[in-house]
């Protein structure tokens, strides 16, 4: 059916790389009029139609998937982490500025992002509503399994907590980096809204699993070891923001907004500088079957759960995207103040963000794939 001029298509649930539309066209609402490109496609009657990263073959609908591309957009994030771990190796600008900076980016600049991400989002959208349930599915579902999988072959909290974090808590810096990159700033108040709810979520999760729950049974102390996090303050903040309609008035907008732009370079550098190759040298066994949990069976996971609840292509992209980075580096900070096994743990950090570089890609392409087969 020809659409109207000026008239905005609603579309049906859809896949990234799906035969319906791609999640690279999510800056700006979905509507074909609001493409240039596919506005003189569609006025010269072009039989291929370009979207993102990949090719749309008008006659077929069936996609292309540019991997070349999809590679050159990831890397150079990939890239700033690897800058990090280098200047950090060659003492640069010295041992005193990473734990600095780590605090400066948690404390004041990633909450910063987070308020400007979530202040004007549509919170009350249903799409918005799926999207967290899809989160909690997602990360429950997967916490379940595991602990199915200690019952089979049990093992103390110390070693538990770890595999946990290495299977449910994502690196937030560089799903961030990954989102604004392909998404623009619709994908940006998706995962907002994604990381409202997976935060606090998993961090209870891992503090759980690495006292055998004993944490549970005092939930005043757990609710203000939560509270104190100050993304979660952040992401409270930006929901209240949304939900009022009072936004970031009077040039807020603009301060929060600088301030959040510095945060993910920062994060990535101090991602890479976290890394400590050293502690591959463990049970690599067991460091790999964590990193095909967490880099290739969770967006698997994703993946269903998305076409489950029927997520439309921004909200798949989201779920699917922080469900394939790798775990946070924060995660061995928690597993060394809890007693868990913290060189397993920074093990597991950084054989995943090494592993990340080749995973994400391929994620990306077989999602593809996957949605048109």
């Amino acid at each position: 059916m020809q659409d109207k001029p000026g008239q905005r298509v609603r579309r049906p649930p859809v896949f990234p790389f799906s035969s319906h539309g791609s999640f690279f066209a999510a800056r700006e609402p979905f509507s074909l009029t609001t493409d240039p490109f596919q506005r003189s496609c569609r006025k010269s009657g072009s039989t291929e139609n370009r979207t993102g990263l990949i090719f749309i073959a008008a006659a077929t609908g069936i996609p292309i998937v540019n991997i070349a591309t999809v590679i050159t957009t990831i890397w150079p994030i990939f890239a700033i982490i690897c800058a990090g771990f280098i200047l950090a190796r060659a003492g640069f600008p010295s041992a005193n500025f990473w734990p600095a900076a780590e605090q400066i980016n948690y404390f004041l600049l990633f909450p910063a992002l987070l308020v400007s991400s979530l202040a004007n989002a549509p919170v009350g959208d249903p799409e918005v509503l799926r999207l967290g349930a899809a989160a909690v599915v997602t990360i429950v579902v997967a916490a379940l399994g595991l602990s199915i999988f200690r019952r089979a072959r049990p093992m103390p909290a110390a070693r538990f907590g770890p595999l946990l974090q290495g299977t449910v808590r994502l690196n937030t810096y560089l799903g961030l980096a990954i989102m604004a990159t392909l998404a623009g700033t619709q994908g940006m108040e998706r995962a907002g809204v994604y990381l409202a709810i997976a935060v606090p979520l998993v961090n209870v999760l891992a503090i759980a699993a690495l006292t055998d729950a004993s944490a549970l049974k005092q939930p005043w102390t757990l609710l203000r070891t939560i509270l104190a996090n100050p993304l979660i303050l952040a992401c409270l903040a930006g929901f209240f923001l949304a939900l009022t309609g009072i936004g970031l008035p009077f040039g807020t907008g603009r301060f929060v907004g600088l301030l959040g732009q510095g945060s993910l370079p920062l994060g990535l550098i101090c991602v890479g500088a976290a890394l400590q190759p050293a502690a591959l040298g463990g049970d690599m066994k067991v460091l790999a079957g964590t990193s095909l949990l967490r880099l290739m069976i969770m967006p698997v996971l994703a993946v269903a759960v998305a076409r489950l609840l029927g997520l439309d292509a921004v909200s798949t992209l989201v779920l699917v995207v922080f469900s394939a980075v790798p775990t946070a580096p924060t995660a061995y900070v928690l597993t060394r103040q809890l007693g868990g096994d913290a060189t397993f743990m920074a093990g597991i950090v950084t054989l995943q963000t090494l592993l990340a570089v080749a995973t994400i890609p391929l994620v990306l392409v077989l999602m593809g794939l996957f949605a048109v087969s």
